[in-house]
């Protein structure tokens, strides 16, 4: 699904160059629930956020689904995105003025998609986060794992085959963190790619492929195996 083939992305900090990532050449297959892991700085969400195509590389391609992507204009790169990808941030990043339902329903609105066919969708989507008794309920009405939940069916209400989740567990307690890691890794199995950006080593080990970042490179990359895993050069 995903081929980086040394993509560097570099931020321009007064008169110096930070170098943020150092020709990361990366494949993932459709299907892979991965997890990048590192110290801070090490490039973690910057690499999310060029997968995401919310950024671009400096140089090297990036291919989604085999297609080029790396130099999509804006307009190119927001379809790929509503088509094919979805988000999931720490701080949630839902509407505080809309309900539970209505944050959940805007990618469908935006999309295009008809009232009544928006409305049973956004119905299985609460159901499918055991929120349907919260449909009304504004974001301030909400707990953490719960504002995470929606943020969770909004990423998914336009079944993209791809999910990018950075630090989803960061603003929760330890036992809510599980629970909406648990959800994270039901999608992973019912066929969504899940690549998730974490500090917490317990929540990293649960992937089934590890990738380990530091100063903008990827220095482990382990996989799993017939035998319990091993590690990949």
């Amino acid at each position: 699904m995903i081929e980086l083939d040394r993509i560097s992305r570099g931020f321009q900090v007064g008169d110096q160059l930070v170098q943020a990532l150092r020709e990361v050449s990366l494949a993932i297959n459709a299907g892979e629930f991965v997890s990048i892991m590192g110290p801070s700085g090490s490039g973690k969400s910057t690499l999310l956020n060029l997968l995401g195509l919310l950024d671009r590389p400096n140089s090297g391609i990036y291919r989604l689904d085999g297609a080029d992507v790396t130099g999509l204009d804006d307009a190119a790169a927001a379809t790929v995105r509503r088509e094919k990808i979805g988000f999931v941030f720490q701080f949630f990043h839902l509407v505080p003025r809309l309900t539970a339902a209505g944050n959940v329903a805007l990618p469908l609105l935006l999309a295009g998609m008809a009232p009544s066919e928006r409305k049973a969708k956004v119905a299985r989507l609460l159901a499918d986060v055991g929120l349907s008794a919260r449909a009304e309920h504004l974001p301030s009405q909400l707990s953490g794992g719960q504002l995470q939940r929606i943020a969770i069916a909004r990423a998914m209400s336009m079944n993209p085959a791809l999910l990018l989740a950075d630090e989803p567990t960061g603003n929760l307690d330890r036992a809510t963190g599980r629970e909406v890691l648990a959800l994270l890794e039901d999608l992973n199995r019912r066929g969504t790619t899940l690549i998730l950006v974490t500090h917490d080593q317990e929540i990293g080990a649960r992937a089934k492929r590890h990738i380990a970042m530091e100063d903008g490179r990827v220095v482990g990359d382990t996989h799993p195996s017939p035998a319990g895993g091993g590690e990949m050069p």
